[in-house]
Order: structure tokens, then C-alpha cells, then sequence
């Protein structure tokens, strides 16, 4: 199955499309810039969005559902948010189709146009603020903890599954507090959250950061990120975590009495992440063989493959039975696995199929493997096979689980520290941009004039000013004016 994919070397670009299409996660929608996440997509988001889910509510917050379509003034009362989203905005202008007179099929009723145009949710806050005005009198009636599992629009003139959509997938987080620092911490709680769960369960090592004034999120006072790096060498923002002050607040005039009596603003956070996760995945971990899996998530940790003559009907029966009883086990211990005994294809196909999947652990059993009361084992993320006794198995699996998912971390940090490059002048900026790759870490001089100049000449952007970064004296690898601290710099997705 490997022959059908582009190798990474080859067109890495390309070779993330046939993953993404030939690996069963997605397909191409009939609406243009749009996806069809398929199910074994969807079983690896929901794996995603269970745990995220988990961890949120372990942290206070609860699940709540806001409107899809946002009035058009909503937008027009926080100036700098409309300015950021403007450009990717669906407008909603007429509700109601009718028959063409002309007999070609259905058109615009012109007598349906909307008073006031609705537009497609890009993000909620404004729908959101516009609620919570109502739900907030009082002290008492802080924090609001609430979050969103939904569906966004953001029109996108250039389009890659998963990781850039017209439409996609994503929660997101909006709270309301009575104090600054709360919102603060709470910002910081989100951000440790994301990295935790893309550390610890997409085993993708990731940098803590704040995005400068040119990249923050629109509407925000500070924006918080988690960046990572995939194997071309390109960063990409994996999550973001927004504390957004008093704007939305004050745009929807949302206050509460405090405790001394007084009429105050209230402070807001947002945060999110979404199905480009997905993306991330897939370009941090897989190969030229295929899509590797973490366990952790895998919508499939363990597939069971019969090797056996269809004729030897005894032979047969007997490694069902075997089976059923590694299934129970396994599934008992909460291990996600499967019993491929499909007749129709061979086991060498099978085992191809499986490894371009990236199902982390398979497992083959023969006739001959039963005599000697054995299995085959093979590890996808390391590619190798090892012959394990079937007594204690399922304890065998776990254990093989777990160090798969630790050495999955453990290869992508190794190759994001080794991608993690300290320069000093323009000249070896240029240079291991060009060659190299990875995070760049500079001096900047902390204007956005100089950050548009860079971006304009070398197509790099500042992805964040790490969080605890260490203050030094430098000078600025454009300007040669003085700088604080070093940033890092890369080229995205």
C-alpha cells in the first residue's frame, strides 16, 4: 500500500494529501474549500474531543450550545474584531428559495431579504457577550465557565484538509470573571491544559508562548499559544488561548456590582482549538509508509490478523475461539481493538492496509503459532515484529501501548529540539531558513514594522515569545537596534 503514497523526501505537500485521503480521514466535499471528515476521521476527533472534554470539565467548565448565525451589528461593536475577521465572513441575506419561472430549478426569492444580514459564526464572541449581558448582575454571578463544542466558517480562498477549511470543527472556550487576575490565570490554566493534552496525548511536544501585536487574536489584549513542528521543518500553532480585558464587555456592556457595591466591567478569556489538530498529527508523527498513530487517541490500538488455510476448518475454529478470548481481555482492560477475519483479502494486504492506517499494534495468529501458544506482534511506530507468549498477552499489549505512546513523544521532541536554532545575524537567518528549517530563535526589536519586513522578506513570522524566556541584551537581526530577549521565528502553516 506505501507505492500509493508521494514520499515526504519527494513533495511533502503531496504526501500529506494522499495520508489524509488514502488513510481513510477525510475526502474532498462538493462544496468548495470544504471537507467530508470520514469515520475513521471522526473516531480519531471524538477520541480528541472526549479527553479535551474530560479535562475541561475537571477544571470547572460546563458545555453550552450559542446560535450559528450572528446578527451583522454584533460584529460591527468591537472594532478591532470585525477588522481581523471581515474578510472571512459567509453573509446570510435572504431566508426563503423559490421555483425560477424560467424552469431552472430554484433562485433567490428577492421578497426574502433579511432586515439586518446574519453571518455565519467565524467565532462566538459576540454572540456570546450579547448573551451573557443577561446572565450577569451581581459577584455572585461569576465566573462563568462555559464552553463550546461547534462548527465555525471562515472563507478560505486556499484550502488543505484539516488544516485549512472553509468549514471546520473546534471547541471554544468563553468565560467571564470579576477580576483581572482571574482572567489571567485562567488564560494561563487553558494554555497548560492544550499543552498537557498535546504533549501527553497527541505526543507532540509543544513551546508555550505569547503572540506578538501583529498575531494575536483579534479583539484580544494578549493571546497565548502552544506552537509545534512538523517534520518539513514548518511550525504550526496548535492551540491558542486568548485574554481578551474588558473589550467585550465593554462593546456589549456587560457589569456586575462588586463587593464594595461598585459597577464594574466584567474581564473575559476565549479559547480554542480544532480539527486542524488532526492535520498536526499527521505531519508530526507518520512516514512514507503511512499514518502513525498514538495510542492514546488511535481510533483502533490493537487489530487482531488470522493466519489460517480456509480449508483446515478445525484449524480455524480454533484461533476464533482463541481470539474471542484475547478480544474479551483486551476490551475489558478498555483497549480499543479488532479482529479483521474478512475472507475476501489476503494477510499481507491486511497488514498493509492496517500500517498505512497507523493502527499502533498488530497482532498475527496462525496454526502453528497456537501449538506453541504464541503470536506475532508488530509495532507501527518502529516498524518492527517480535514473537509474544499468550500467557499475560493482554498485560504484554498495555505495557507495548504505553511505550509506543512515550517513544512517539520522545522522536518528535528529539527532532523539534534538534530544529531549534540560535542565530545572530541576517545572514544565518536567511541561511537556516533556507536549509535547515525549525524554530529560529533571534532578536527582534519589538516594532511590527521590523515583524512585517521579516515576514515580507523571508515568508517567516514571530510564532511566539516563549513563556519564562530568558532576558538577554542583543541587537535586532534586521535593524542592529537593542533587543531584550530572543523570539522564534519560523515558517508556518
Amino acid at each position: 500500500m506505501s507505492s500509493v503514497l508521494t514520499s515526504r523526501q519527494e513533495n511533502y505537500s503531496q504526501w500529506y494529501n494522499d495520508l489524509v485521503l488514502k488513510g481513510g480521514l477525510a475526502d474532498y466535499s462538493a462544496v468548495k474549500g470544504c471537507m467530508v471528515i470520514k469515520p475513521y476521521g471522526y473516531g480519531l476527533w471524538e477520541n480528541m474531543r472526549d479527553q479535551l472534554d474530560k479535562m475541561f470539565k475537571d477544571t470547572g467548565h460546563q458545555n453550552a450550545y450559542f446560535p450559528l448565525l450572528i446578527p451583522k451589528s454584533f460584529l460591527s461593536k468591537e472594532a478591532a474584531h470585525i477588522e481581523g475577521f471581515a474578510k472571512e465572513c459567509a453573509v446570510v441575506t435572504h431566508y426563503r428559495l423559490k421555483n425560477d419561472p424560467n424552469g431552472n430549478g430554484v433562485i433567490v426569492d428577492p421578497d426574502a431579504k433579511l432586515e439586518e444580514e446574519l453571518i455565519i459564526r467565524p467565532t462566538s464572541e459576540t454572540i456570546i457577550w450579547s448573551t451573557y449581558k443577561n446572565w450577569v448582575q451581581s459577584y455572585r454571578d461569576l465566573p462563568i465557565l462555559v464552553n463550546q463544542w461547534a462548527n465555525v466558517v471562515r472563507w478560505e480562498m486556499r484550502t488543505r484538509l484539516f488544516l485549512r477549511t472553509a468549514e471546520f470543527l473546534w471547541q471554544e472556550g468563553h468565560t467571564a470573571h470579576a477580576t483581572k487576575e482571574e482572567a489571567i490565570a485562567e488564560t494561563e490554566q487553558m494554555l497548560d491544559i492544550y499543552a498537557q493534552f498535546a504533549e501527553e496525548y497527541m505526543a507532540m511536544p509543544v513551546i508555550r508562548g505569547v503572540k506578538t501585536a501583529n498575531e494575536r487574536f483579534a479583539g484580544a489584549i494578549d493571546t497565548y499559544c502552544i506552537e509545534a513542528m512538523m517534520q518539513d521543518g514548518k511550525a504550526l500553532q496548535a492551540g491558542t488561548s486568548h485574554f481578551l480585558g474588558q473589550n467585550f464587555a465593554k462593546a456589549f456592556d456587560v457589569t456586575f456590582t462588586d463587593k464594595e457595591n461598585k459597577i464594574e466591567h466584567v474581564w473575559a478569556t476565549s479559547w480554542g482549538v480544532s480539527t486542524r489538530l488532526i492535520g498536526a498529527l499527521v505531519m508530526a508523527h507518520s512516514d512514507d509508509q503511512g499514518l502513525v498513530m498514538p495510542p492514546k487517541l488511535a481510533p483502533l490500538q490493537v487489530v487482531i490478523v488470522p493466519i489460517y488455510n480456509k480449508k483446515d476448518t478445525e484449524a480455524t475454529q480454533r484461533i476464533d475461539d482463541t481470539v474471542a478470548g484475547i478480544l474479551k481481555e483486551l476490551k475489558a482492560k478498555g483497549v480499543r481493538a479488532k479482529y479483521d477475519n474478512d475472507d475476501t483479502t489476503r494477510p499481507g494486504w491486511k497488514f498493509a492496509e492496517h500500517e498505512l492506517r497507523g493502527v499502533p499494534v498488530r497482532i498475527a495468529i496462525g496454526a502453528r503459532d497456537l501449538e506453541n501458544k504464541v503470536v506475532e506482534v508488530a509495532r507501527r511506530d518502529e516498524k518492527t515484529k517480535e514473537t509474544v507468549s499468550l500467557d499475560g498477552l493482554t498485560d504484554t499489549i498495555q505495557n507495548l501501548l504505553a511505550d509506543i505512546q512515550s517513544n512517539m513523544f520522545n522522536k518528535a521532541l528529539k527532532f523539534r529540539d534538534e530544529h531549534i536554532t540560535k542565530v545572530d545575524s541576517w545572514e544565518e537567518f536567511v541561511k537556516v531558513l533556507d536549509e535547515k528549517g525549525g524554530f529560529v530563535s533571534a532578536h527582534w526589536d519589538g516594532t511590527s514594522a521590523t515583524e512585517d519586513k521579516i515576514k515580507e522578506m523571508t515568508k517567516a513570522t514571530i510564532r511566539c515569545i516563549p513563556l519564562d524566556n530568558p532576558q538577554e541584551d542583543g541587537k535586532c537581526i534586521l535593524t542592529g537596534n537593542a533587543s531584550k530577549e530572543r523570539v522564534l521565528f519560523a515558517r508556518a502553516y
